[in-house]
């Protein structure tokens, strides 16, 4: 089906919406029937960023026996991703949805799931909670653990002690990563600042490049970023002579040599827990969470410019990640004010809900979230 068949043909879809329901198989029927798994993205799947990440996840699961993958990308956080769910149900007979986009949870996700409750709706982002239908899930990572490797090597490459953040908004999951490259780069020399620049939107590649050029004029010579596609911020930095660790994949092949590494998502691992339960007839995984132990993250290959100091230290580092051992968010902590926003001796697990909710950029990050 085209796309705009997918998300036009109303008729069809009213109809199986006032079904409600697409009906229980039998365990047989299960076994003998290929599981259609439907994945929309928000952006293109070539994006070097998040949209290419969930691909990539969405690629290795067409290779598991039982399972047909249907996908669609460019689709807005709008009614648009409503009618593309539908149609994947109704024209294509998904029975499991990966709504990959923040956006497209709420009202969207939430709007369908009760419609259909015999789809499992498996969305990034980590925003179920207690109360939401039980055919909804979400999963999502801890990737401030990798960007807070980025940090320790930023901190042994670079040449002013200036380096740089690009992001979309000052969410708290934003400020995680922006707080986590920092740390990461003033663990290894105390006197870095970390500049940051918040564009205003997920994917906004004008502003991007301005910010990007805006931060090089500053003296910053190594960047990183939170943005959906990171692809102008690393070309553009590149050919400023400064170095990059990228985010949400691998940006390597877009600048070799300014490419230090990464934190990159390794999505296959919730997509699998997802999937496999949907096979076995298993109740649906409401809520899905890890980094680098787990398996939710990863971090790219280090590029032909990092020193092997660096990468010792930044290896030493991630081992103790891998065996549980290193907690980022501890105390004594200041935020870029002056306040102390963890007082000495108390840390802050993954899964504290202090972290969920971070509203400050910490000390050393020159900019502000207002």
């Amino acid at each position: 089906m085209s796309q705009f068949n997918r998300r036009e043909s109303l008729k069809s879809l009213a109809v199986l919406g006032a079904a409600g329901t697409l009906g229980v198989l039998s365990p047989l029927a299960r076994a003998q029937k290929p599981l259609t798994v439907g994945v929309i993205y928000v952006g293109p799947r070539d994006d070097y960023g998040y949209n290419q990440a969930q691909a990539q996840a969405a690629a290795e699961l067409k290779k598991m026996p039982g399972v047909k993958v249907v996908e669609e990308e460019n689709v807005p956080e709008t009614v648009a991703v409503q009618k593309t769910m539908t149609g994947m149900i109704a024209q294509d007979g998904a029975s499991l949805l990966f709504p990959t986009s923040f956006g497209y949870f709420d009202p969207h996700v939430l709007a369908l799931a009760p419609k259909y409750p015999d789809v499992r709706f498996s969305h990034c982002g980590g925003l179920w909670t207690e109360g939401m239908p039980k055919n909804v899930g979400s999963f999502f990572g801890y990737i401030e653990e990798c960007q807070y490797l980025n940090g320790v090597v930023a901190g042994h490459m670079t040449k002013s002690n200036k380096i740089a953040f690009v992001a979309a908004k000052p969410i708290p999951q934003v400020l995680r990563n922006i707080n986590a490259f920092t740390m990461g780069a003033r663990s290894v020399k105390p006197g870095i600042t970390c500049s940051v620049i918040f564009t205003g939107d997920w994917s906004m590649a004008v502003k991007e490049a301005e910010a990007t050029n805006s931060l090089a004029d500053q003296g910053c010579d190594v960047f990183t970023m939170h943005v959906d596609g990171p692809k102008v911020i690393v070309e553009t930095a590149a050919k400023r002579g400064k170095m990059v660790c990228g985010y949400h994949a691998s940006q390597a092949k877009l600048a070799p040599q300014a490419y230090l590494t990464g934190a990159e998502w390794n999505w296959l691992t919730a997509y699998k827990t997802v999937v496999e339960a949907a096979q076995a007839g298993k109740p649906h995984p409401n809520f899905l969470r890890g980094g680098l132990k787990a398996g939710y993250v990863k971090t790219s290959a280090y590029g032909p410019a990092v020193s092997d100091a660096a990468k010792k230290n930044a290896d030493d580092i991630k081992a103790k990640m891998l065996a549980g051992g290193f907690d980022i968010f501890k105390g004594p902590l200041k935020d870029n004010k002056g306040k102390e926003v963890i007082a000495a001796g108390k840390v802050h697990k993954q899964t504290d809900l202090e972290l969920e909710k971070m509203n400050y950029l910490v000390e050393g990050v020159q900019g502000s979230i207002g």
